[in-house]
C-alpha cells in the first residue's frame, strides 16, 4: 500500500513536540495519554483523516472492504521556510553508525527557486541521491528540468545523481525552479554495498511550498488502530504496533515509486488557546490490485514463515503486507495478468479457497485422527528381554582396578590406553584418559613401601624428555630429562588394602606416550628389564586390532567382513555388493550377525570408512548394488519378523537404489545443468567430475549448500555453513578420487535457472542416496513420472497399490506442513500416517521396501520436528509437554520390538492427561510415576542396545582401524539419532514442573540422619559396597538398586536412582544411622559432584537436604569417630545351632534353638491375629539340617571340596565364594529327610511337590539347597565381616509356605521410616508377588502413610512406577531364616534369599487397568485394611514391626514380621 500524505521533512526542526511522540507515561486506563488514537483527549485541534481499511473478514473468497470515520490527531507548525537566501539547516539523520546526513535549504536572492543542499558526513565514494519530485494532483514524481552534474534519468520515474566526494563528505546541490514542484522526495543509494537509506522506512521529504506545511504524515501506526475498529491498547501492545508500523520495504525504495499520493480538503477548527490551525480529510485512492490475489499472497506468506497461528490483527497485517509486495510487483513494469498467472499456478487458488470455506484462514488444518486400541501396537517376537535383577560380577577385579576406575569415573572421558604389569606378586596399572581434550594418565599399584615415579614424556616412542612444567603433580622435582614425583598412599576395599597412586595431566601438548621406571626404596622396578612405557593414543587413536573374547559378537562374520574391507572401500558399489553376499551368513547368525553388518553400514555411513579409492564406477551401477542389497534386506523382513528392528536400523544407513536407470541419470543430469545454465568451468566442472567417478551421499549435501548459496543471494558463507554443519569440511572435498578445489561463484543471471535445475537435480540425487529422505519416499510409494526440462525424463514409478483409502491425501498433509512452526499438527499427521502404513509393513508386499523406507522417513521427522518445537513449549503448560510425550513415546513404540513396556507408558501418560483435563488434584503424581517409569524403559532400550551393538563396534573398528572416539560413542550416537533422545528431553523439561505441581519438592529422604563427611563420587554403589573408607565419607551415586551394603566409613549416600523406601538398602541406612536420600534435581546433583573432596554438613528434614561446606578443623574427633563406626558394635556375638535331630518341624513345634525370628514369629501370629488377617501354613528344616546332610555319606565329597574352599576363603581368597555355592547345589537329599519333610507338610495340608511326580520333587529339593547356599552370597559375607560376626557360626533354617498367588503384595513398617514418626504408618504396595519390592526390582512401588488414629483415611503418597510384576503358578516357597537376620544391632534382614520352587513369571504391568490405580473406591478399601492390619499385628507385638504380605481378591494374608529396626 501506498503511504498517505507527504512526509514532513524533519519533525524536530520544522514541528513542535506533539502528541504523536511516545511516553511511557499512562492514564487511568492504561492507555498512554499521547497514544496516537487519543489525541481528541489532549488536543481538540485535529486534522479528520479518512482512508480505505485492509479487509478484516471474508464473504464468498473475496476480503469486504469496510470505510469508517476516523478519530482526529493535531500538528501546530512551528516555522516554515524563510526567504533569507542563506542556507538554513533543517536537520540531521544517523544513516549509520558512521554517517550522518545533513540537508540545508534556502532560496534564490530573486525568490524564484529553492536550493536544497544535501550532505553526508564521514561517507563513501559511492552514494547516489535517488530523487523526484512531488507535484500536486499527480500520482508519479515529476523529473525537474534542472539536474546537476552526472544526474542520470532511471527508467523514466526518477533521477540519480552522485553525491560529489570531498575529504570525509559528499554533497550534492539542487535547485528547483518548476513552480509545479512543491516538494522533492528521496533516498541515499549506497551503490557498493547495494543498501538503501531512508527515513525510518519511507523517503525522505523536503517542503518547498508554505501552503503544503500543514500536510504532516499521519502516522502509520494511527490508522493501524482505527483499522482495528479503535480497541483500547495496553502500553505493551502499543509498542508491537508501533514497532510495526513503518510500511516503507526496501523493494518499494528500489521501484523509484513515490511512498503516496493524496486527495486534501482543508477545514479551520479552534483550539483550546484559540490559535488558528488547518484540518485536513485525508482519502487514499483504491489499488487496482484485485481481493482475491492479495488472498493468495497473504497464503503464500504464511505458509513461508511456517504456518503460524494467527490473531486477527495479525491476520490484517499479513494483508497489509501482501498487498505492499504485490503493488511493488506491479510497479516494477509488471501486469496483473503475469502476477495472476505467477500466484495462480499449481493447486494453491483452491488451497486458499478452501481455507476461506472453512473459515480457518491463518490457522493451521488438523489431520482428523482415528480411535485406535493401543494394544494393536503390540510387537513381541521373544521372551522378555529387559535385565531387570542386578547381576554380581563373576570376576572380581582387584583393589587396585576398583581403585583406578572409581578415580577415572570422575572426569567422564574416554579410556584410551589400559595396561597392566605384573611385579612379582604385586600389579601397577595404568589408564590413559582424554576428558575435555587433555591427555590424563592415571597410575596406581599396590607395592610396598616408598615408592618414586621416575618419568618423562615422548613425542615419539623411545624418545625420553622433561614433561612441561604445567602437568607435574604437586611435589614433583624436574631433572634435566624427566621428572620424580612421590606416589600417593591410601587405603582402599574392604578389607582395606594399600594403594599407591599418582594422576598427571599432560594437558593437550603432543605427546604421544610416557616413559617411566619406579623407585622402591634404593631398588629400581622395570618393566622385564626395560622401562615401562605407554602409549597415549595407541597409534593415531586407533584401538588395538582384533582384541576381543568373541562373547556378544558374530566374531567369524566379523572377520569376513574385515577381510573384504580392502576389496569395499573402492566403491560403493562394491561396498553394498559385498554386503549383499554377507547378509544371507549374517541373518544365520541371528540377531548379532545383522548387528555386525549394522555396525559396518554404519560406520560407512559416517564416514569412517573410505568410500572410494582408485576406482571409476558408474552412478547407475552403484544404484543397482544397492537396490540387490536392500531387496535382500527386505526379503529377510518379510521371513524373520524378530529381526525387523534392527533390519530397519540397517536400511537407514543405505540409500534405496534406484529404479528406471535413475542412477545413471545422475550422470545426465549433470551436464544437462551445466549446458543449460552455461557453468560448464571451475567448481560444476570438479564437481561433475566428481559425480561421473563416484557419487556418494556427500552429493546430497554439495547440492544442498549450493541451493542455499543461491538463495542467500550468493552468500558464500551459507555455503560452506551447510557443508560443514553436514560434516564436509575443505578437506574432505579435496581428499575426492576427482578433488573439488574451487568455490562456486554464479552470475546474478545464473541464479533462477540453476535454483530451478538444482532443485530438480535434488530429487535424483536423493531417488539413489537418500532413500529416509521424506519427500522422495512419499514420491516412490505415491508414484512420479517426470516430463520435461532434462530431469528425470522417462523416468516413471508407479504408485504402491493396496494403500488405504485418503493416504495420498494425508501425505500430502505431512509434505504441507514440514516447515510449520506450529508442529502439533504436523506430528499428528507424522503419527496417523505410520498408524495407516502399519498394517501393510506387517504382511508380505511387493514394494515393501519402498514402504519401508516411507516408514523410516516419518519415523525420523518426528525427532526433528520435535526439536524444532522445543521453543513452541518454551511457553505452553503441561498439558501440551505431555500430549507431545505421548506422541512420541507412539512414534517409538512403532519402532522398536517389543514395546509391551512402551504402550503400557503410553496408556499410562493418556491417563494422566485424562485426569489433567478433570480436574483431579492428583494429576502431576500420576504422571509423575509414569515419567520415572518412562525413563527406565529408555534406559532398557539403550542397555539392549549397548549389549547388542558396542561389543561388535568395539572388535569390528579395531579390525578397521576405526578412531576409538567414534566407538566409544558408537551406541549412544545411534539412540540419539532416534525418538527415545527426544522422549529423554521431553521427559527432562516436564519432571522440574510435576515435582513442583506434586508437593514432591527435590528429595525424597529415606534416612534423615544430620552427618558431616567428604564427599566422594562413584558410578554404582555395588562397585565399592565391599569398600572400607578411612575417613567419614558421603558417597555421591548414579546407580543404587536397594540391594547393596553400605561401605564401612560411609556416612551417607546421595543418589538419582529409585530405590524404595523399603528396600534393603534403605533399611541398613536407618539402621547404621546413615544419611540416604535420593536427590530428582540434576543441578543440585551436578554441584554435589563438584564439591568432591571437600567437606560438606548435611543437615536433612523429612523432605529436603541442606548442604554446606565446612573446614576440617570443624570435623571435631568424637564426631570423625562416630561417623566412622557406621557397623554395629563388635561385642556382638552369633551362637552356633545345632541339630535337633529331626530333619523337619512343624510350626507347632518351632522354638528359638531350632528355627529362626521369621519362623518364630508367623508361629506366634497363628491363632493371635484377627480372624480377617489370614496367616499360611507353615513347616521348617531346623537349624543344623545342612550340616547334617553334609555328613552324609553321599555327600563325602561335596564335604571335602567345601572344607578346602571354606579355607581358601579363610585366607582372603573371595572369588572362592561362588564355587561354595556351587558345591552346595551338588547336595543329594537323604532318604530320612525327604521322608520326614513329606510326612509334616502333609499333615499341615501344605502340598507335597512329589505328588506329581520325581520332577518335582527335584525342583523343591534344589530351591532348599540354593537358600542354604545364599549363606555364601557376597553381599551376606561381607556384611558379617564387616560386623565382625564368625561366618562359621552362622546357621540357616528353612521355612516351607505354600505361595498365595497373590494380586498385590506389601510391606509395612509400623512407624513412618522417613520421619521416625511413631504415630503414622508407612508402606509400600506391588503388583503380584513382593519379591518385586524386597527385592530391589526396578523403580517404585505403591506408597501411602496412615496415621494410626485415622485407619481409614490413607494418604497416597506416590503411584507405582515399576514396569515388572512377579506371578507364579501354584507352588511352594523356602525362606531363608538364619540366626543372624534379625540380630538386635544388626541389620542382617534380606541378606539371605528366599527361594520358590517353580520360577516366577515376569510380567510387564499395565496400571490402566489396575483397580488399585484407577477406582480410588477399591484403594481406598485396600490401603486402609493394609493399615489396619499394620495397627493390629504391632499391638499383637507392642512394638514397631516390619511386615510383609500379600492381598488376594481382597484378602490380607500376612507371611512374616519381624521387629521393625
Amino acid at each position: 500500500m501506498s503511504s498517505v500524505l507527504v512526509h514532513c521533512f524533519l519533525r524536530q526542526s520544522l514541528c513542535v513536540p506533539t502528541i504523536l511522540e511516545h511516553s511511557s507515561v499512562t492514564s487511568s486506563s492504561g492507555v498512554p495519554p499521547n497514544a496516537p488514537w487519543q489525541a481528541s483527549m489532549a488536543n481538540e485541534r485535529a486534522f479528520q483523516i479518512r482512508k480505505c481499511l485492509i479487509p478484516t473478514k471474508f464473504n464468498a473468497g473475496k476480503i469486504r472492504v469496510i470505510k469508517g470515520r476516523r478519530r482526529m490527531i493535531s500538528v501546530v507548525l512551528r516555522a516554515v521556510l524563510t526567504t533569507d537566501p542563506t542556507f538554513k539547516l533543517a536537520g540531521k539523520f544517523i544513516l549509520d553508525e558512521n554517517s550522518e546526513l545533513q540537508i540545508s535549504i534556502g532560496t534564490s536572492t530573486q525568490g524564484s527557486s529553492f536550493k536544497i543542499n544535501i550532505q553526508v558526513k564521514n561517507s563513501r565514494d559511492s552514494l547516489i541521491l535517488h530523487w523526484g519530485g512531488i507535484c500536486h494532483g499527480k500520482k508519479k514524481w515529476i523529473l525537474p528540468s534542472c539536474q546537476p552534474d552526472g544526474t542520470k534519468i532511471y527508467k523514466n520515474r526518477a533521477l540519480r545523481t552522485p553525491l560529489m566526494k570531498s575529504g570525509l563528505e559528499s554533497c550534492v546541490k539542487i535547485e528547483i525552479d518548476d513552480p509545479e514542484i512543491q516538494a522533492i522526495e528521496f533516498l541515499i543509494f549506497d551503490e557498493k554495498q547495494n543498501k538503501w537509506f531512508k527515513d525510518n522506512g519511507e523517503n525522505f521529504c523536503v517542503q518547498l511550498k508554505e501552503e503544503l506545511s500543514p500536510n504532516v504524515l499521519v502516522p502509520e501506526e494511527f490508522l493501524r488502530h482505527e483499522r482495528k475498529e479503535k480497541q483500547n491498547y495496553t502500553p505493551e501492545q502499543e509498542k508491537v504496533e508501533y514497532e510495526v508500523s513503518p510500511i516503507g520495504q526496501l523493494e518499494e525504495i528500489a521501484s523509484a515509486v513515490p511512498i503516496g499520493e493524496v486527495e486534501q480538503q482543508a477545514k479551520l477548527t479552534k483550539s483550546d488557546d484559540n490559535s488558528k490551525a488547518e484540518e485536513f480529510y485525508v482519502l487514499e485512492n483504491m489499488s487496482m490490485i484485485p481481493d482475491d490475489l492479495v488472498q493468495v499472497q497473504a497464503y503464500i506468506r504464511w505458509k513461508r514463515v511456517g504456518r503460524p497461528n494467527y490473531s486477527p490483527d495479525q491476520q490484517l497485517k499479513e494483508f497489509e503486507e501482501a498487498r505492499k509486495e504485490l503493488q511493488i510487483e506491479l510497479d516494477k513494469d509488471g501486469s496483473l495478468d503475469e502476477i495472476q498467472k505467477k500466484l495462480t499456478k499449481g493447486d494453491i487458488q483452491a488451497r486458499v479457497s478452501k481455507q476461506l470455506q472453512n473459515k480457518r484462514y491463518f490457522t493451521v488444518e488438523r489431520i482428523q485422527r482415528k480411535k485406535r486400541n493401543l494394544m494393536e501396537l503390540l510387537t513381541e517376537y521373544a521372551t522378555e528381554s529387559v535385565k531387570q535383577k542386578l547381576s554380581i560380577p563373576s570376576n572380581d577385579p582387584t583393589t587396585v582396578e576398583i581403585f583406578l576406575n572409581a578415580k577415572v569415573e570422575q572426569d567422564g572421558g574416554p579410556i584410551l590406553n589400559k595396561s597392566t604389569f605384573k611385579l612379582g606378586n604385586e600389579e601397577l596399572l595404568v589408564l590413559v584418559t582424554k576428558p575435555f581434550g587433555k591427555t590424563k594418565v592415571y597410575l596406581a599399584t599396590d607395592l610396598k613401601g616408598p615408592l618414586t615415579l621416575h618419568w618423562g614424556v615422548s613425542r615419539k616412542p623411545g624418545e625420553w624428555a622433561a614433561p612441561p612444567q604445567s602437568a607435574l603433580p604437586h611435589g614433583s622435582v624436574l631433572l634435566d630429562s624427566a621428572s620424580q614425583t612421590e606416589l600417593v598412599e591410601r587405603y582402599y576395599g574392604d578389607p582395606p588394602c594399600q594403594v599407591k597412586f599418582v594422576e598427571i595431566e599432560i594437558g593437550e601438548e603432543n605427546f604421544v606416550g610416557i616413559p617411566f621406571v619406579l623407585l622402591s626404596g634404593r631398588k629400581w622396578r622395570k618393566n622385564n628389564g626395560s622401562d615401562f612405557y605407554v602409549d597415549f593414543g595407541l597409534g593415531a587413536g586407533k584401538l588395538k586390532q582384533g582384541e576381543s573374547d568373541g562373547k556378544g559378537i558374530a566374531k567369524d562374520l566379523l572377520d569376513k567382513i574385515a577381510e573384504k574391507e580392502s576389496q569395499a572401500q573402492k566403491s560403493f558399489m562394491h561396498r553394498f555388493n559385498i554386503a549383499s553376499d554377507l547378509i544371507e551368513w549374517a541373518k544365520d547368525a541371528g540377531e548379532l550377525g545383522l548387528a555386525g553388518i549394522f555396525v559396518w553400514m554404519r560406520f560407512m555411513a559416517t564416514r569412517q570408512l573410505i568410500w572410494n579409492k582408485n576406482y571409476n564406477v558408474k552412478p547407475r551401477e552403484i544404484s543397482r548394488a544397492q537396490d540387490r542389497f536392500t531387496d535382500s534386506l527386505q526379503n529377510i523382513y518379510k521371513s524373520y519378523p524378530q529381526y525387523q528392528e534392527i533390519l530397519r536400523m540397517i536400511l537407514t544407513t543405505v540409500g534405496r537404489g534406484g529404479e528406471g536407470d535413475v542412477g545413471q541419470r545422475i550422470r545426465d543430469e549433470i551436464l544437462v545443468i551445466q549446458r543449460k545454465n552455461n557453468c560448464k568451468g571451475g567448481m560444476m566442472e570438479e564437481w561433475h567430475q566428481k559425480l561421473h567417478n563416484n557419487t556418494s551421499p556427500d552429493d546430497v549435501i554439495i547440492c544442498q549448500a549450493l541451493i542455499n548459496y543461491i538463495k542467500s543471494d550468493l552468500d558464500i558463507s551459507s555455503y560452506w555453513k551447510t557443508l560443514n554443519s553436514n560434516g564436509i569440511t575443505k578437506e574432505r572435498l579435496l581428499s575426492y578420487d576427482r578433488a573439488i578445489h574451487s568455490e562456486p561463484n554464479f552470475r546474478r543471471d545464473q541464479k533462477d535457472g540453476l535454483l530451478l535445475d538444482l532443485q530438480n537435480y535434488m530429487r535424483t540425487l536423493k531417488a539413489v542416496h537418500s532413500g529416509a529422505d521424506l519427500e522422495s519416499a512419499i514420491g516412490n510409494c505415491m508414484g512420479y513420472r517426470a516430463k520435461g526440462r532434462g530431469f528425470m525424463v522417462g523416468v516413471q514409478i508407479n504408485p504402491v497399490a493396496g494403500l488405504p483409502s485418503g493416504f495420498p491425501e494425508l501425505l500430502q498433509f505431512v509434505l504441507d506442513h514440514v516447515e510449520d512452526k506450529n508442529i502439533e499438527p504436523f506430528l499428528e499427521g507424522l503419527l496417523e500416517a505410520r498408524e495407516e502404513l502399519r498394517p501393510l509393513l506387517r504382511k508380505p508386499h511387493d514394494r515393501l521396501r519402498d514402504l519401508l523406507f516411507l516408514d523410516i522417513s516419518l519415523d525420523s521427522m518426528v525427532r526433528t520436528a520435535i526439536e524444532r518445537g522445543y521453543e513452541e513449549l518454551n511457553n505452553d503448560g503441561p498439558q501440551k509437554m505431555m500430549y507431545f510425550i505421548t506422541l512420541v513415546l507412539e512414534n517409538l513404540s512403532l519402532s522398536s520390538d517389543n514395546n509391551r513396556d512402551l504402550i503400557y507408558c503410553l496408556k499410562g501418560w493418556n491417563h494422566a492427561l485424562y485426569m489433567f483435563r478433570a480436574g483431579d488434584d492428583g494429576w502431576a503424581l500420576y504422571a509423575k510415576s509414569f515419567l520415572d517409569r518412562s525413563r527406565l524403559a529408555l534406559a532398557c532400550k539403550a542397555e539392549q542396545y549397548e549389549q547388542l551393538l558396542q561389543p561388535s563396534a568395539k572388535y569390528l573398528g579395531s579390525l578397521l582401524g576405526v578412531d576409538q572416539w567414534a566407538v566409544n560413542i558408537f551406541t549412544e550416537e545411534v539412540i540419539r539419532a532416534e525418538s527415545a533422545a527426544s522422549l529423554s528431553s521431553l521427559l527432562h523439561r516436564l519432571d522440574p514442573f510435576l515435582r513442583r505441581s506434586a508437593n514432591l519438592g527435590s528429595w525424597q529422604v529415606i534416612s534423615p540422619i544430620e552427618t558431616i563427611g567428604y564427599v566422594e563420587v562413584v558410578d554404582e554403589l555395588l562397585a565399592v559396597q565391599n569398600k572400607s573408607y578411612g575417613r567419614p565419607t558421603i558417597l555421591v551415586a548414579k546407580s543404587v538398586k536397594g540391594e547393596e551394603e553400605i561401605p564401612a566409613g560411609t556416612v551417607a549416600v546421595l543418589t538419582s536412582d529409585l530405590p524404595d523406601v523399603l528396600s534393603h538398602v534403605s533399611v541398613r541406612a536407618r539402621n547404621s544411622k546413615v544419611c540416604f536420600a535420593t536427590c530428582f534435581d540434576p543441578d543440585i546433583l551436578s554441584d554435589l559432584r563438584v564439591n568432591e573432596g571437600k567437606l560438606l554438613q548435611l543437615e536433612p528434614t523429612s523432605a529436603d537436604i541442606f548442604y554446606s561446606e565446612v573446614k576440617d578443623s570443624e570435623l571435631s574427633e568424637t564426631s570423625s569417630t562416630n561417623l566412622k563406626e557406621c557397623g554395629p558394635s563388635p561385642s556382638l556375638t552369633l551362637v552356633r545351632k545345632h541339630f535337633c535331630g529331626r530333619y523337619a518341624i512343624s510350626s507347632e513345634e518351632f522354638t528359638r534353638e531350632m528355627v529362626g525370628a521369621k519362623s518364630c514369629n508367623i508361629a506366634h501370629l497363628e491363632g493371635k491375629a484377627p480372624s480377617w488377617v489370614g496367616i499360611p501354613t507353615s513347616v521348617a528344616l531346623p537349624f543344623g539340617v545342612f550340616e547334617k546332610v553334609l555328613l552324609h555319606s553321599s555327600n563325602q565329597a561335596v564335604a571335602d571340596t567345601l572344607e578346602t574352599l571354606k579355607k581358601r576363603l579363610k585366607e582372603g581368597e573371595f572369588s572362592t565364594l561362588g564355587p561354595i555355592r556351587e558345591a552346595v547345589l551338588q547336595l543329594a537329599a537323604p532318604p530320612q529327610l525327604v521322608q520326614e519333610l513329606k510326612n509334616k507338610m502333609q499333615s499341615s495340608r501344605i502340598p507335597w511337590p512329589g505328588d506329581e511326580g520325581e520332577h518335582r520333587w527335584a525342583q523343591a529339593w534344589m530351591a532348599i539347597k540354593k537358600v542354604w547356599a545364599s549363606k555364601w552370597n557376597e553381599r551376606a559375607f561381607f556384611s558379617t565381616r564387616k560386623a565382625k560376626l564368625d561366618h562359621n557360626s552362622l546357621c540357616m533354617a528353612v521355612l516351607v509356605q505354600e505361595i498365595i498367588n497373590a494380586d498385590y503384595a506389601f510391606v509395612i513398617h509400623t512407624t513412618n521410616p522417613s520421619s521416625g514418626d511413631s504415630s503414622e504408618i508407612y508402606a509400600e504396595v506391588v503388583k503380584g508377588l513382593g519379591e518385586s519390592l524386597v527385592e530391589a526390582y526396578p523403580d517404585r512401588a505403591l506408597s501411602f502413610s496412615c496415621k494410626k488414629s485415622d485407619l481409614n483415611s490413607p494418604r497416597l503418597l506416590g503411584y507405582p512406577s515399576k514396569p515388572i510384576g512377579l506371578f507364579i503358578r501354584q507352588s511352594i516357597i523356602f525362606r531363608s531364616d538364619s540366626n543372624g537376620e534379625d540380630l538386635e544391632g544388626y541389620a542382617g534382614a534380606g541378606l539371605y534369599d528366599s527361594v520358590p520352587m517353580d520360577d516366577e513369571e515376569k510380567v510387564v504391568v499395565d496400571y490402566s487397568l489396575d483397580p488399585l490405580i484407577i477406582d480410588d473406591n477399591f484403594r481406598q478399601s485396600i490401603l486402609s485394611s493394609i493399615a489396619r492390619t499394620g495397627s493390629a499385628i504391632e499391638e499383637l507385638y507392642g512394638s514397631p514391626q516390619d511386615i510383609e504380605g500379600v492381598v488376594k481378591d481382597g484378602k490380607i494374608y500376612v507371611v512374616q514380621t519381624r521387629p521393625q529396626m
